[in-house]
Formats: C-alpha cells, sequence, structure tokens
C-alpha cells in the first residue's frame, strides 16, 4: 500500500479508500435498502481492506438508512480498529421522511453529525463531507457549522463532494472572508469515462491545497468489461438496480472503446479493472481513489493496480481508446 497527505492536512492516508456505499444497500437510495452487502459481508471486506493496509473509510448518513455507519461502527469496536482508520462520513442526502430531513443548513448539520458519531462509535469524524450542494442553504451558513464542529473537537476536517470547480472556489473565498476553517477535500466521480472533474476542478483543488479523491473510478462497473453490447446486465449488477447514472454510456462508441481498453490491459498481461484503476491513481491530480468492493478478492485486486505504472504519454494514449466526457 502507498500512503499520501490528503491535500494541506495532516491526515495520511491510503491512496486506495474503501467505499462502503454498499453495505446494507446501494447508496442513498432508500428503495434499493437490503439490496446490498450483508453486515457478514461487511465485515470480511472491512477485514480485508485492513489486511491489505487500507486506512481511508468512506460512508455517509444516508447509506442503506444509516446502516453503512452502524455496521463501521460496529466493526471498530470488535477490531479495536478506530485508531487505525480514517474516517470519512458525508451528511446532505435526505435521511427522513421530513421535508427538513435533508440539505446543508446548520441545524440539519449539527443534528446529523450527532447521529453520525453515534452509529459509528466515536467521539471525532475525521473528514466529515457535504454531499452535494444545496442551493437551498448560502455556503457560508454550511461552512461556519463545520467550522463549528471543527473548534468542538468533533470533526477534524471538512470537505465537499459533487461540487463543480467554481463552487470549490466560492467556498475557499468564503472561508477565507468568514475565516473559517477552509475545506481540504473534493471528492467526486473520475474514471476514464467521466474525466469531467479533471478540467472541471483539479486547477482550483491544487490552488487552493485541496485534495482530491475520486470515487467510481471504474465508472459502475463499467470498466470490469462485464456489460457487453446486446448482452443481458448481470443480475445484481449497478445496470440491474440503478441504470440510471450510467444510461449515457449506452452506445456503440463506449462499448467499442471498453473493448479496446481490455485489449490493451490483455496486452499488458493485466485485467481491465487493473488498467481502468491504475489510471485514476497515475493521475498527479488525485491523491486516493474509492473502491467499492463485494468481496474481499476484488480488494486484492485493486491493490495489484497499485503496481502498474503510467507514463503521462501512456495515460493519455489509454483515455484515447474510449468516449470520456
Amino acid at each position: 500500500m502507498r500512503y499520501v497527505r490528503l491535500g494541506r492536512t495532516d491526515l495520511e492516508v491510503s491512496v486506495l479508500a474503501l467505499g462502503c456505499g454498499g453495505f446494507g444497500g446501494v447508496g442513498s437510495a432508500a428503495d434499493l435498502i437490503g439490496r446490498g452487502d450483508d453486515e457478514q459481508a461487511a465485515f470480511a471486506l472491512m477485514d480485508a481492506a485492513r489486511e491489505h493496509g487500507i486506512t481511508l473509510f468512506d460512508t455517509a448518513n444516508a447509506y442503506a438508512g444509516g446502516r453503512s455507519e452502524e455496521w463501521i461502527g460496529r466493526w471498530l469496536a470488535s477490531r479495536s480498529a478506530r485508531e487505525q482508520v480514517v474516517l470519512t462520513t458525508k451528511v446532505r442526502n435526505r435521511v427522513g421522511a421530513d421535508p427538513a430531513d435533508e440539505g446543508l443548513s446548520a441545524r440539519h448539520i449539527r443534528e446529523q453529525v450527532e447521529a453520525s458519531l453515534r452509529r459509528l462509535r466515536t467521539d471525532v469524524i475525521d473528514l466529515y463531507l457535504a454531499h452535494e450542494p444545496d442551493p437551498a442553504v448560502p455556503i457560508e451558513e454550511t461552512l461556519t457549522a463545520f467550522d463549528e464542529l471543527i473548534r468542538a473537537g468533533k470533526v477534524r476536517h471538512a470537505g465537499l463532494s459533487n461540487f463543480s470547480g467554481a463552487q470549490v472556489a466560492e467556498a475557499g473565498e468564503v472561508a477565507a472572508r468568514a475565516r473559517v476553517a477552509a475545506v481540504v477535500n473534493l471528492q467526486s466521480g473520475y474514471s476514464l469515462l467521466d474525466r469531467t472533474a479533471a478540467a472541471d476542478a483539479f486547477d482550483v483543488c491544487a490552488r487552493l491545497g485541496i485534495g482530491f479523491t475520486a470515487y467510481s473510478p471504474l465508472a459502475g462497473g463499467w470498466l470490469s468489461g462485464k456489460y457487453r453490447s446486446g448482452e443481458a446486465f448481470p443480475a445484481g449488477s449497478r445496470m440491474t438496480l440503478r441504470p440510471q447514472p450510467y444510461e449515457n454510456w449506452l452506445n456503440p462508441p463506449t462499448f467499442a472503446g471498453i473493448q479496446a481498453l481490455g485489449w490493451a490491459a490483455a496486452e499488458r498481461g493485466i485485467p481491465l479493472t487493473q488498467l481502468a484503476l491504475a489510471w485514476v491513481l497515475t493521475d498527479p491530480g488525485v491523491c486516493a481513489a474509492i473502491i467499492g468492493p463485494r468481496r474481499p478478492q476484488h480488494l486484492a485486486d485493486a491493490v495489484a493496480a497499485l503496481d502498474v505504472m503510467l507514463t503521462q504519454q501512456e495515460r493519455e494514449a489509454i483515455a484515447a481508446l474510449v468516449p470520456g466526457s
């Protein structure tokens, strides 16, 4: 395993992070609670992650209605592993039936951090992220609430997820003007099929000393090669459970590009997943990549990608094989 400093913080994190959005459900989708990994499988994945030296665990208050945080908390307690793990969780998405049970208001953040701390069985969250923008709440209110939590010792650092480069820059300006803690992390999707973050946010992150972590580096499983043109989607796959985020890739150029990537990986003697993950990990704009394995073996395959070193010229040649947004 390799380790890096996250932006300008004192947090040392593994360059691979364990994404826990599949524990008990599929992300924040309320209608898919119970369709993800069960608790036994989640514990096996966390055990395997620790064995491989993965120290960064990523979850959110809304994942599986709080089950993801609960199971992480139980695992941390049962393994006495809290000091070995850098915990990231998030706030913003709906967590109840009331319209007020979501958002980035100071009230909601104060309520939800307490709930997350209880479920995670910890006194402090290492990295607390705004899960996505909330147009109904001024960013200054959100950052001020985060700053209060940091001063109170309940959160070490705050960050953003799914914010555009312009929104990240605005957050930096507002934090400086309001004299509150600056955000230290941006977590967004980034893969060979989704390269928006590189053009939109990497320069801003570098200028502000913000560490970028990439989720969905395998594009929701598309870069595993399991989706093939003209064939039914595998049972239980994301394309059968929650296809909406990926429907724009249902076209001949994408299928052809993935096939070409598979050939390029075969020439190197490695699986497509390792090539795709290595492409993300070797980007100088990326601190860490968040992976969501379903089995411990998937985790071992991801760790092997750390040995695949790509030059910038090789990265550009690989990117040219497949259309990327």
